[in-house]
């Protein structure tokens, strides 16, 4: 299922036989004392591809995953320092137009958007696609459906928002040997507002958390990821 593993005939093969490609995007940005900074990259990746296996074993859907974007805007972050990328958003956005006008012109006919960070903000560069390419190809956005995933199992009273328990158990499950986990705390941050434009975790955070990660565990982190795989899968199967 990944488009990167194949050659450029077996690509071509596969347009032919109606396949489909989801294209992640990631974020290299600080991610508190615990967590590498990859973390948004390789979620959003290694989430599409068993997506992308469920789909095709349960539903016969076939789609490709595309090498992950592991940059975008990150300017929340910036003052912490270090470990971050930070693209500004009209290079992201062409960055991000020329990769599905790519997909477009070797004959994929739908795209699939996935956005693996909550700040990347691509909707005028979808409609801008939209404009360019409605008789050539089409793309599809999928809402994150995390809080739901969470509330499943755990309380909303938690604190969320960045590096989180939500997080934290994601990444214990499946890579505990990017957790640093002497150093899981609890910030005690601030409610942050997620609507400025000029956004900056460290004024509402000392180690760059947004909520409490105490509660996280590598077991809520198998639930929580095997919910959102099966929540994910519905929402492609209703897009299709």
């Amino acid at each position: 299922m990944k488009y990167g593993d194949l050659t450029y005939l077996e690509i071509k093969k596969k347009v032919e036989e109606g396949y489909m490609i989801i294209v992640p995007t990631g974020c290299t940005e600080q991610q508190g004392p615990h967590l590498s900074v990859d973390f948004d990259t390789w979620f959003a990746y290694e989430l599409m591809e068993e997506v992308s296996e469920k789909l095709f074993l349960e539903k016969n859907i076939k789609t490709l995953v595309a090498p992950v974007i592991p940059y975008g805007t990150a300017f929340e972050h910036v003052h912490f320092g270090s470990g971050y990328v930070d693209i500004p958003q009209s290079v992201f956005e062409a960055l991000m137009y020329h990769s599905f006008k790519s997909f477009a012109q070797q004959g994929f006919k739908k795209m699939f958007l996935w956005t693996g960070c909550g700040g990347h903000n691509l909707t005028d560069m979808v409609s801008r696609f939209k404009n360019d390419f409605e008789r050539v190809a089409s793309i599809e956005t999928l809402p994150h459906p995390f809080y739901d995933s969470w509330c499943t199992f755990m309380s909303p009273k938690v604190p969320g928002g960045h590096a989180d328990s939500f997080t934290t158990s994601i990444s214990l499950y499946k890579h505990p040997e990017k957790v640093r986990k002497k150093l899981i705390k609890n910030p005690n941050s601030k409610e942050p507002d997620w609507g400025n434009p000029k956004l900056d975790f460290s004024e509402y955070s000392q180690t760059g958390v947004i909520g409490d990660p105490t509660y996280a565990s590598a077991e809520l982190g198998e639930k929580l990821w095997d919910d959102t795989v099966n929540r994910l899968v519905q929402l492609f199967e209703n897009k299709v």
